[in-house]
C-alpha cells in the first residue's frame, strides 16, 4: 500500500457509487441509552430513508434553471473563467486538476471532493484562478503611485503579478526596482536595529488565502528566532473566538465532525453563516441532506435568499428546478445570539429536552449554567435577542426532535466584541443534547479561507505556539529546548494590536505576507495613519494592494511571492474538517524573480543572525519542513509522508471527542455561563453588521451580488424601517456612526427590523476601531448608526474614507424636472476618485515678518515652497505657482508627476485674493485647490478631502459660489481651500472692486462646506496642514508636535 492509499484508508474513505457519500455505502445500526437517547458508543443509523432520486417537494420552482429568479449563473462563470485564463489555459487546467483549492477551506484536491464522489468545481475557486495564472505587471507602472491611488482593488489586481523587489523611500513619487540582496540586507539591518531597542519593535503578519502550512510554520519559527512573539495571521479577524471557546469547552480547537456528518444529520443549524456565498459547495451537502430527509434551520438577522433556495449546478435536478434549502428561519438582532441561545436552552430545560444522562456522565458546569438561566426571564431574552418566546419554543421543538444535529457558524457569530461568548453559547446548546463526538452530530466553525485552520495549528499566532499550545512559561521553555533558542513566555501583539502599535510609533518594522489592513480592518482612516508611521513596511505578495501605496515615513519594500502552486516541493493546507491535504508544485510559467515566502523568511533570518540561523533556523526543502512539523506537532504525524495530489491525513479521525471522551484535564466537556447583551437603541439608531457579496475576503469580483441582486453600495433594510424614514427601494442615504459616514442605496430586504447590513469592506469607515473581543482579540465588525435620507436631488457633501478605492461605478439618483419628469443622474460616492482639480500655490507675499525670503528657506533639504508644490502635485492634475512681478530667487522643482506653470500676480503685492484670481484664471480644471507657499506640512489626504467636499455639492455654473474649508474651533480657516473656479473668480473680483483683498472675506462670501475638525484630524492628528511659516521659529517643528493654527 503506498502513502496515498494509506492515508486515504486512515481517513475512512472507500469507493462508493456515483453521487453517494464517500465511505458510507454500508448501512450502520443504531444504539440508544436506556432513556431512549443516542449512545455514541454504538453505531448510528439516521432514522431516515435513502435519498430519493427525484424530490419534487424540494423544488424551488417549475421554470427550468430558475430563469425568472435572482441567482448565480454558474455556467456563465465557467465560460468567463475560460476567457480570463485564455493566455495560459493549460496551466490553469493543471492547477484545477492537480492543485488543492486555495479558496475556502473545503480543501478540494484536484477535482476530488473528500466528502462525496463526483467532480468538485465552484465559482470561488474559478474566480481565484486568474490570480494564480496572470502575467507579470510592468514595473514602470509603479513609478508614480498617485495615479494608482485612483484605482480600485480590482483594477490594481488586474495590473498583474509583482515580478521584482521594489523600493520606495520617503519623498519618492513611486517604486524603483532593486535586487533581492539589496532588499533583504536593508530589511535585516532594520530588524537588527529594532531588536536592539526591544523585541516588540518588529511584527510579522500573514494572510489566510493560499498560504501553506509550511510557510506558516517557518514564519512563526523565524519570528521567534528573531526574538518576538509578534506573529499573527488572518484567523485573528475571523475565527479566533471559535478556537478559544472550543478549546475551553471540549479541549479541541477545531471542527469536531466532517462534512459527511452534515449529509447524515437529522438537522443542520446555520448561525450567522451565508454558506451559499462563502462556501458554495457546502450547498451541495445540504442538498444531499435534504434529499435524505434532513432539516435545515438558519439563525440570522437577514433571511438570506441563497439559503432559502439554491440551484446546485452539478446536479441535474437541482440545476433545473432549484432546491428549497431552509426549513425554518429564526430572525434575531445583530448581537442577539446569546439571548436567543439562552432562551432556547431555557425552553429545552422546561420541556425536558435536555439529555440528562449525557450531561451528568460527560460534562461539568451544568448546575451553574442552569442556575444562571433560571435568573433570566424568557421575555427579557426574547426582547434582547430580537426574537420571541414562540420562536424559542419552535426552535427547541425542532432541535429536541432531531436525533442528531450539526451546528455550523461563521463571521456573523465571531466578529463581535462577545464573539467568544457567542461560540460558547452554541457549544452549550450542542452539549445539552450530546450533539458532539458521534455520527451525524458536531460543532463546525466553517472556514472561509484555506489557511485559517492550519495557521493557528502551526503556531503562527500571537497567542499560541505550534500545536495550538498557549504561550506561557512552561510551553515556551519546552519549545525552546526543541528549537535550541529562547522563546518568550509572553504573548505577542495580535494583528490589530500591531496596527495600533504602529500608530503610536512603537513598531519599527512591519512585515506583511499578503493581506491588506487598509481594506480588512475597521476605520480605514485610522489604519492609514498608523501604517504611515512605520519606518519600514515590507509587503510580500503576488499582486498590488492599496496598503502598499500608503506614503512611507521612511521606506516601503515590495517583495514578489510565488503562489502555492509554484512553491518548490509543494505544500499542505488544513481544511475545515482537519484534513491536511498535499498540493504539489505545478509546472507552468513563472513570474520574474518571485520566490516562495518560506524561502525568503529563512533568507532574512540568515542575514540577521547568520551563524545561529545556519544551525537553528534553516531548511533545505519543503520536505524538511514537513518532517519537523511532524516532530513538533504530534497530531500532524503523517504529514511527512504526503507526496502527491490526493494524499491527505485527517488528524483526529472522522470526528473528535468520539465516544464522548473529551481531551480536557478531567475528560469531561464544560458548560460555560454566558451573559446576553442588554442593548437598548436610542430613537433613530440601528444595528449595522457587515456581509459578503461576490468577493473573496476584501477581493471583490463583481459589482453586483448574484444571490441578492444588490450593488456594492446597498444598505439592506427592513421595509418597515425604510417606510418609517420615508425611504423606498434605491433611495440614496447617508449612513453615519460615531467615527464616519458612507453613502448607500436602500435595498429592501427581509431583515429583522432595527437591523441593517452593508457589504464589507465598503462599510468599514463606519465601524469603530479599538472594539474587540477581550479573549480572542477579534475586532467587532458591527456599529450603531443612523440613516439620513439624502432626498431626490444629488446629495450634499459627506466626508468619508480618504482613500480612492471605489469598487463600483456611481449609481444614479432621481432628479426632479419640470413637469414631473425624472431622469437618472450620477450620484458621487464618498469613496469615488478625487475630482480633477488645478492646484494653486500663492507665492507672492513679502516675508516681512520673517526678515528674508522665507519661501527659499530649506526644510528637510528643500525650499519651503517646494514642499507645498509637491503636496499639490500628489493631488491635482496641474500646479500653478503665483509669483510676484520680480519672480523668485530660486528654481522650482522639475521632477513633478504633473505639469507646473508659473503665473505672475497682476498687481504688485495686491494681496492673496488677487493672487488667487490670477491663478484661477489660468487654471484648466473646474475645481481648484489653493494653498499658501509658506505651508510646508500639507497633508495630501486632507486636500483630497476638501476636494470631495466641494464636489459633493451641486455646482453653480452661473457663479453663485461654492467652496470647502477646514473647520477649527468652529471657524472656517482661510487656507487651504477647495473652490469652484468660476464662482471663486467672480466673488474675488467683486470683493476686490470694493477694496477687499483678504481670503477671509472670500470664505465669508462663498457658500462654503466645512470639513469638521474631527474628520480632518483623523488624517492629520497634529494639525500640520494648517501650519504656515511667518517667523524663523516656525521652522523648528518636531515630527509629532501639535501645531498651533
Amino acid at each position: 500500500m503506498d502513502a496515498r492509499d494509506a492515508h486515504r484508508d486512515v481517513s475512512g474513505e472507500t469507493e462508493s457509487e456515483p453521487s453517494s457519500i464517500a465511505g458510507s455505502e454500508t448501512p450502520i445500526t443504531s444504539g440508544l441509552h436506556a432513556n431512549g437517547r443516542p449512545d455514541p458508543r454504538a453505531t448510528f443509523q439516521p432514522p431516515r430513508k435513502k435519498a430519493r432520486r427525484i424530490a419534487p417537494n424540494l423544488w424551488a420552482g417549475l421554470i427550468p434553471n430558475g430563469i425568472d429568479q435572482q441567482k448565480p449563473n454558474h455556467y456563465w462563470e465557467m465560460v468567463r473563467t475560460i476567457w480570463e485564463n485564455r493566455r495560459h489555459p493549460f496551466y490553469a487546467f493543471r492547477i484545477l486538476r492537480k492543485g488543492v483549492c486555495d479558496g475556502c477551506a473545503l480543501g478540494v484536491a484536484g477535482f476530488k471532493d473528500w466528502t462525496m464522489d463526483g467532480v468538485h468545481l465552484c465559482t470561488t475557486r474559478l474566480n481565484l484562478l486568474q490570480v494564480n495564472t496572470m502575467d507579470a505587471l510592468d514595473p514602470r507602472k509603479l513609478a508614480v503611485v498617485d495615479s494608482l491611488r485612483e484605482l480600485d482593488g480590482t483594477a490594481l489586481r488586474k495590473l498583474g503579478r509583482l515580478p521584482y523587489p521594489m523600493i520606495r523611500r520617503r519623498g519618492d513619487l513611486g517604486f524603483t526596482r532593486i535586487s533581492w540582496d539589496e532588499a533583504l540586507d536593508l530589511a535585516a539591518e532594520r530588524i537588527r536595529g529594532a531588536r536592539a531597542v526591544g523585541p516588540d519593535r518588529f511584527g510579522l503578519f500573514l494572510t489566510a488565502r493560499g498560504i501553506t502550512n509550511e510557510t506558516y510554520y517557518v514564519a512563526q519559527k523565524v519570528a521567534r528566532f528573531l526574538g518576538t512573539n509578534n506573529v499573527d495571521n488572518a484567523a485573528r479577524i475571523c475565527h479566533a473566538p471559535s478556537t478559544g471557546a472550543l478549546k475551553r469547552a471540549i479541549g479541541v480547537a477545531a471542527t469536531t465532525c466532517d462534512y459527511r456528518d452534515v449529509i447524515e444529520s437529522d438537522l443542520t443549524v446555520l448561525f450567522g453563516a451565508d454558506v451559499a456565498n462563502a462556501q458554495p459547495v457546502f450547498m451541495k451537502y445540504l442538498y444531499l441532506a435534504k434529499k435524505r430527509g434532513g432539516k435545515v434551520a438558519v439563525v440570522n438577522p437577514y433571511r438570506e435568499p441563497g439559503l432559502e433556495r439554491y440551484w446546485v449546478p452539478s446536479n441535474v435536478e437541482s440545476a433545473t428546478f432549484g432546491t428549497t434549502i431552509t426549513d425554518e428561519f429564526f430572525p434575531v438582532h445583530v448581537g442577539g445570539d446569546i439571548a436567543f441561545l439562552n432562551g432556547v436552552l431555557k425552553m429545552l430545560i422546561e420541556e425536558n429536552g435536555v439529555d440528562d444522562d449525557f450531561v451528568t456522565r460527560h460534562t461539568d458546569g451544568w448546575p451553574e449554567l442552569r442556575a444562571e438561566l433560571a435568573a433570566q426571564s424568557l421575555d427579557d431574552l426574547a426582547r434582547w435577542s430580537g426574537s420571541s418566546v414562540e420562536d424559542f419554543h419552535r426552535f427547541a421543538h425542532m432541535y429536541a426532535g432531531a436525533k442528531s444535529a450539526v451546528l455550523v457558524w461563521s463571521m456573523g457569530i465571531t466578529q463581535h466584541v462577545c464573539g467568544t461568548d457567542n461560540v460558547a453559547a452554541i457549544i452549550n446548546l450542542a452539549l445539552a443534547r450530546g450533539n458532539v463526538g458521534r455520527p451525524g452530530a458536531g460543532l463546525m466553525p466553517i472556514r472561509g479561507h484555506s489557511g485559517v485552520q492550519g495557521g493557528a495549528e502551526m503556531g503562527c499566532y500571537a497567542t499560541v505556539l505550534p500545536g495550538g499550545v498557549p504561550i506561557e512559561a512552561g510551553s515556551a521553555e519546552a519549545l525552546s529546548a526543541q528549537y535550541g533558542f529562547a522563546i518568550g513566555s509572553e504573548r505577542g501583539l495580535s494583528a490589530t494590536e500591531m496596527v495600533e502599535a504602529s500608530g503610536r510609533g512603537e513598531l519599527d518594522v512591519l512585515w506583511s505576507v499578503g493581506g491588506n489592513f487598509l481594506d480588512t480592518l475597521p476605520e480605514p482612516v485610522a489604519v492609514q495613519q498608523a501604517l504611515e508611521r512605520v519606518p519600514l513596511r515590507v509587503h510580500q505578495d503576488i499582486i498590488i494592494s492599496s496598503q502598499m501605496l500608503i506614503d512611507p515615513t521612511d521606506t516601503v519594500l515590495l517583495l514578489p511571492a510565488t503562489t502555492r502552486y509554484e512553491q518548490p516541493g509543494g505544500g499542505t493546507e488544513t481544511t475545515t474538517e482537519r484534513r491536511v491535504a498535499f498540493s504539489p508544485e505545478i509546472p507552468g510559467p513563472r513570474i520574474g524573480e518571485a520566490r516562495s515566502e518560506w524561502q525568503v523568511l529563512l533568507d532574512l533570518a540568515g542575514r540577521v543572525d547568520p551563524v545561529r540561523a545556519a544551525v537553528l533556523c534553516s531548511f533545505e526543502s519543503a520536505q524538511e519542513i514537513r518532517d519537523e512539523i511532524a516532530r513538533i506537532v504530534p497530531f500532524y504525524e503523517g504529514v511527512q509522508h504526503l507526496r502527491d495530489t490526493g494524499d491527505a491525513i485527517q488528524w483526529g479521525g472522522a470526528r473528535l471527542c468520539d465516544g464522548w471522551v473529551f481531551p480536557t484535564p478531567n475528560g469531561r466537556a464544560n458548560f460555560v455561563r454566558v451573559q446576553p447583551r442588554e442593548r437598548e437603541l436610542a430613537e433613530g439608531r440601528f444595528l449595522l453588521s457587515t456581509r459578503r457579496g461576490k468577493q473573496f475576503n476584501s477581493m471583490v469580483w463583481r459589482a453586483k451580488d448574484p444571490l441578492t441582486g444588490a450593488d456594492r453600495d446597498a444598505l439592506f433594510m427592513a421595509p418597515s424601517d425604510a417606510h418609517g424614514l420615508g425611504l423606498g427601494e434605491g433611495d440614496a442615504v447617508l449612513v453615519r456612526s460615531e467615527v464616519g459616514e458612507v453613502r448607500a442605496r436602500v435595498k429592501l430586504a427581509t431583515m429583522r427590523p432595527g437591523n441593517l447590513q452593508m457589504f464589507f469592506p465598503e462599510a468599514n469607515p463606519v465601524i469603530p476601531t479599538g472594539s474587540r473581543d477581550p479573549v480572542a482579540l477579534v475586532p467587532d465588525y458591527n456599529a450603531t448608526v443612523e440613516v439620513l435620507p439624502l432626498g431626490l436631488a444629488e446629495p450634499s457633501y459627506s466626508a468619508s474614507d480618504p482613500r480612492e478605492t471605489s469598487r463600483t461605478p456611481p449609481r444614479a439618483s432621481r432628479i426632479a424636472l419640470p413637469g414631473g419628469e425624472q431622469r437618472r443622474q450620477p450620484i458621487r460616492q464618498p469613496s469615488s476618485p478625487t475630482p480633477s482639480a488645478s492646484g494653486i500655490v500663492l507665492a507672492g507675499g513679502r516675508s516681512s515678518r520673517f526678515g528674508r525670503d522665507k519661501l527659499a528657506e530649506p526644510l528637510d533639504g528643500r525650499p519651503i515652497l517646494h514642499h507645498a508644490i509637491r503636496a499639490l502635485a500628489s493631488v491635482c492634475t496641474e500646479v500653478i505657482v503665483v509669483v510676484p512681478a520680480g519672480g523668485l530667487s530660486f528654481d522650482l522643482p522639475t521632477d513633478l508627476p504633473v505639469p507646473l506653470r508659473v503665473v505672475t500676480d497682476r498687481t504688485s503685492f495686491g494681496g492673496p485674493l488677487l493672487g488667487l484670481t490670477a491663478g484661477a484664471a489660468a487654471a484648466r480644471e473646474w475645481w481648484i485647490v489653493v494653498v499658501g507657499g509658506d505651508m510646508p506640512l500639507l497633508e495630501p489626504a486632507v486636500l483630497r478631502e476638501l476636494l470631495r467636499a466641494v464636489a459633493g455639492r451641486p455646482g453653480d455654473r452661473n457663479g453663485a459660489g461654492q467652496g470647502a474649508a477646514l473647520e477649527l474651533n468652529g471657524t472656517a480657516q482661510r487656507l487651504p481651500l477647495a473652490l469652484h473656479r468660476v464662482a471663486a473668480i467672480a466673488a474675488a473680483d467683486d470683493l476686490a472692486s470694493s477694496g477687499e483683498r483678504s481670503l477671509r472675506a472670500l470664505v465669508d462670501a462663498l457658500q462654503v462646506v466645512l470639513v469638521r475638525e474631527p474628520r480632518w484630524r483623523r488624517m492629520d492628528p497634529h494639525g500640520r496642514t494648517l501650519h504656515d511659516v511667518d517667523v524663523q521659529e516656525d521652522l523648528g517643528i518636531e515630527a509629532d508636535a501639535e501645531i498651533p493654527a
